[in-house]
């Protein structure tokens, strides 16, 4: 099987007991907080995913993170049980397909927005509304500003890049004229 099957399968099932428990943000929160401990600490990743290293003695460490995270008793269950089943290296894969799949049980399409100067508020707005309007679904916008686009926009939204910069526009016209 894939890691990204295993990712997928294990988000899967977690995103179904949080929608169950009412918890699906909590959990959704609390993963990306064992993530960023994973990334901040590479040592105890490096541990906590060694086949070499004791589980019980790896199940004592992690059982003190989640103490020092203050996990729920659910998310304690549940890497718990990919620590058990030699899972811990998906976990940022996890997250990710987490993130996505509780987005599309709320609704919500993240896009984000690559500008060539700061967006005010009204642009924003009419980016966010054209958006909404395309997907049909709630849009969270996260807006980048790169000077090197001239003008325009690219945005990037369910994996998809649209790009209207000028840019890549000025490139398109370039090519044309090289092909003559």
């Amino acid at each position: 099987m894939s890691t990204s099957a295993i990712a997928k399968r294990y988000a899967r099932a977690l995103v179904g007991i949080a929608a169950e428990q009412q918890t699906v943000e909590q959990y959704g929160s609390e993963l990306g907080r064992v993530r960023e401990a994973f990334g901040v600490e590479k040592y105890l990743r490096l541990i906590l995913e060694s086949p070499t290293f004791p589980l019980n003695k790896k199940a004592a460490i992690l059982n003190d993170l989640m103490e020092l995270l203050e996990l729920s008793e659910g998310m304690r269950a549940f890497l718990g049980l990919l620590l058990e089943k030699d899972r811990l290296q998906y976990l940022a894969q996890i997250e990710r397909d987490y993130s996505r799949l509780a987005d599309e049980m709320a609704g919500l399409v993240r896009a984000a927005v690559t500008a060539s100067r700061e967006l005010d508020v009204k642009q924003q707005q009419a980016i966010k509304a054209g958006l909404e309007q395309q997907t049909g679904k709630q849009v969270e916008l996260s807006i980048a500003v790169d000077e090197e686009l001239i003008g325009g926009l690219q945005v990037e939204i369910g994996g998809r890049l649209f790009d209207g910069s000028l840019k890549t526009q000025l490139k398109r016209i370039e090519d044309t004229l090289k092909k003559g």
